[in-house]
């Protein structure tokens, strides 16, 4: 009888001595010829442990790509062969050439001859009951020497899956042709294989109900322009529409996605894309990172005593400092000298910042009369010139930013540093973006960048910005010369209100 024509295109055959792999969304196949591939049927027939032969099409493809234990039962099979057209076009994508469409359905009068050749014995199990029969009836027909071991529908029950495999190896069969459906079929043969005393074991999908005439094939000329899949979608739409409609599209963007990653990592520098240096990239990454955090906290750590050390001498050295003021303000205006504010720490976390009185005793009280007067535009801080809740010693130690010197008790308890961003408002906080949020990250100080480049004549927006790349480029030899800078920004009164 003449065998049914193969709908591939098939590559100008060489000698094989091995099978030759291709691969599409993680799934690897015998991209072989027809010859080759008979030749392995062959050598499988003859080994003494089972194998299994499953067929991957788009279909399968899809369905591997989110079943994890149907790729993995993919993994498994000793022989995994190429069908149709959506597989033919991954490899051209591939820069590849499919050399034969090996689907199960062409392939089965090959292997009826080949079992007949070598009198080898077939089991059918799968597909409706008396469509297996019907089946082996054209089978026998058309090669009267083979020989049907037995027929089973696949519509057994788990409690009569055991009688089914115990039919199956008392038949002598040698072959045995599953047709489940995918997933199914590869799933059932991945488990139950070391059951089977079979040497052949291959998941057929519906070449069952083509053979029985229960399903017709698309007429030759549509198969050979890789459009069969058109002809099952009219025969079957209720059944066909979500594997064709939806899955054929989506097995075309996933092929899409696959390429632009492979294209995308061949483009890649020879050092990312060889593994060992990958590797050694990855590891001096590392130890960059850990020579940076060690650096960070060898930094903090002689920030602290930095910190402490002049925190003290600054506070025994201004001693008379302190009391001058804390009675020129006591002679000034009635109430406590010193001024107690709860500020945004390090990470948000609030302290008591510490100051002498500048300000009238009720001057919190009477700003909510005064934001009209606000003259920083930039909607977060608060500034007036010509404040007039600020008393006359106020407006000295201000504009020469003694009120700030009781902020050494914050050093020396830790709640601030020399060098760091200013203390905000909790008012503040929430105006700051992302990006200002950064200046958080360190602990507040009584000097910053910008004390020393304007103070209060620059917006919020370019202090914080100061605080920012402070942030990022912070060393120890910069904290000592901001600390040398701060002492001639200070006493010209530049910016301070």
């Amino acid at each position: 009888m003449a065998l049914p024509t193969s709908t591939a295109t098939i590559s100008q055959t060489t000698p094989e001595s091995q099978t030759e792999l291709s691969a599409l969304l993680g799934v690897s196949f015998a991209n072989i010829s027809l010859d080759f591939a008979l030749t392995q049927l062959c050598d499988a027939l003859e080994k003494q442990a089972g194998t299994n032969l499953f067929f991957v099409n788009s279909h399968c493809l899809n369905v591997s790509y989110e079943d994890l234990a149907y790729r993995q039962a993919l993994a498994r099979a000793p022989l995994l062969f190429p069908d149709g057209s959506g597989v033919a076009m991954g490899c051209s994508m591939n820069g590849e050439i499919l050399r034969h469409n090996l689907n199960g359905t062409d392939l089965f009068p090959h292997l009826c001859k080949l079992a007949a050749d070598k009198g080898k014995r077939v089991f059918l199990l799968g597909a409706k009951p008396g469509t297996p029969e019907r089946v082996a009836e054209w089978a026998t027909t058309s090669f009267p020497a083979l020989q049907i071991a037995g027929t089973q529908h696949g519509y057994f029950s788990p409690d009569e899956e055991a009688g089914v495999i115990d039919a199956i190896n008392a038949s002598g069969a040698d072959i045995l042709l599953v047709a489940m459906g995918v997933p199914t079929q590869e799933l059932w043969l991945d488990r139950v294989q070391p059951q089977l005393a079979t040497k052949l074991n291959v998941a057929v999908g519906g070449l069952f109900d083509f053979y029985a005439g229960n399903v017709s094939r698309a007429p030759l000329w549509l198969r050979q322009r890789g459009l069969e899949w058109t002809w099952r979608l009219l025969q079957e739409p209720r059944r066909m529409w979500r594997r064709y409609i939806i899955g054929n599209p989506r097995f075309a963007l996933r092929l899409r996605h696959e390429a632009r990653t492979k294209a995308f990592i061949e483009a890649l520098p020879g050092e990312l894309a060889n593994h060992t240096r990958r590797a050694r990239l990855a590891w001096r990454a590392r130890m960059q990172r850990f020579r940076h955090r060690f650096g960070l906290a060898s930094l903090d750590s002689s920030k602290r005593a930095t910190d402490i050390t002049l925190g003290l001498a600054a506070l025994v050295a201004l001693a008379p400092v302190f009391l001058l003021v804390a009675l020129a303000i006591k002679l000034d205006n009635p109430g406590p000298v010193f001024f107690c504010q709860t500020r945004a720490g390090r990470r948000g976390h609030p302290f008591q910042m510490w100051k002498f009185r500048s300000m009238v005793v009720n001057a919190e009280a009477l700003r909510a009369d005064l934001e009209g007067l606000n003259e920083m535009g930039d909607g977060v801080t608060f500034k007036i010139k010509a404040d007039p809740r600020i008393t006359r010693v106020g407006r000295f130690i201000r504009k020469y930013s003694i009120d700030e010197l009781p902020q050494f008790f914050n050093v020396l308890g830790g709640s601030m540093s020399i060098v760091g961003p200013r203390p905000g408002l909790y008012s503040e906080l929430t105006k700051y973006d992302l990006k200002q949020r950064l200046r958080l990250d360190l602990k507040p100080g009584l000097t910053s960048e910008w004390v020393v480049a304007g103070r209060n004549d620059l917006s919020f927006s370019q202090q914080a910005a100061l605080d920012v790349l402070y942030r990022n480029q912070r060393t120890f030899w910069g904290d000592l010369k901001l600390m040398i800078k701060t002492v001639p920004a200070l006493l010209s009164g530049q910016g301070a209100s």
